[in-house]
């Protein structure tokens, strides 16, 4: 008796095993995807965009190739330099593919409302903090907050007349409550005082360094009682694809 609920359990638990199998494999996430199915769904997403990136492979990987086994003709033996320059292209072609998609990751998003998440999105986890959307206009005016070593900082994207006002009152209710805690803006976008997408990451990362972890830590949870009085923001995270769009889901429809 002990046996037969062994073994049902056995094959309970090995349909199990298959089925999950069978669901990652089909799975639309790419947290899901092999390594190789990532790595081709990142070079096909990037080549609509940068028609540049095809001759950028080759010459990586040609380059590499042909320098190294030259290298191979003076320091013998000329086929290992060979096979080394064989690794390096796979090597340089790798950090191009990376590099590019994460321009053309910008290129795609610029401009649309919400857009500022996909920089955000690029900071490093362990210093830094960010919530998307915290407040919004219906013209999508967005404010997204970032905490880190510089302290708070508003980034605003959108129509700067609308979004200035919108910006004033988020930085009277942070330093009402994180008192003693620099408040700064940033202006996304590509006019003149602005901070461009592809930049953003990186200018703020720049910001002098005002907070200690422990700091940050406490800042946080001062937050924390905002946010739980804060209306949700009826807009999908991330950049909305078009403006018609964001305008329903602003509506609530």
């Amino acid at each position: 008796m002990a046996s037969e609920k062994a073994k049902e359990l056995a094959a309970k638990q090995k349909a199990e095993v298959k089925a999950m199998k069978l669901a990652k494999k089909n799975s639309n996430d790419p947290r899901d995807w092999p390594w190789y199915r990532q790595l081709w769904q990142t070079y096909k997403v990037t080549a609509e965009v940068d028609k540049q990136l095809n001759l950028l492979l080759i010459a990586g990987f040609v380059g590499s190739v042909v320098l190294l086994t030259l290298v191979g003709f003076w320091a013998q033996p000329w086929w290992m330099w060979l096979m080394l320059g064989v690794t390096a292209g796979i090597t340089a072609d790798l950090w191009i593919l990376l590099d590019r998609a994460k321009k053309a990751t910008f290129l795609r998003y610029a401009g649309q409302p919400g857009s500022a998440e996909v920089a955000l999105s690029m900071l490093d986890k362990k210093k830094w903090e960010y919530t998307p959307a915290i407040t919004a206009t219906r013209q999508l005016d967005v404010v997204h907050r970032v905490i880190g070593p510089p302290g708070i900082i508003l980034v605003a994207e959108g129509q700067p007349g609308r979004v200035k006002a919108l910006v004033a009152a988020e930085v009277k209710k942070h330093e009402q409550v994180a008192y003693g805690v620099p408040v700064t803006t940033v202006m996304m976008g590509d006019g003149e005082g602005q901070v461009p997408l592809a930049g953003l990451a990186k200018h703020l990362t720049k910001q002098p360094k005002k907070l200690a972890a422990a700091q940050i830590s406490d800042v946080k949870a001062r937050l924390r009682a905002l946010d739980a009085v804060r209306p949700k923001v009826p807009i999908p995270r991330g950049p909305l694809p078009n403006m018609k769009g964001a305008a329903r889901a602003m509506r609530g429809r």
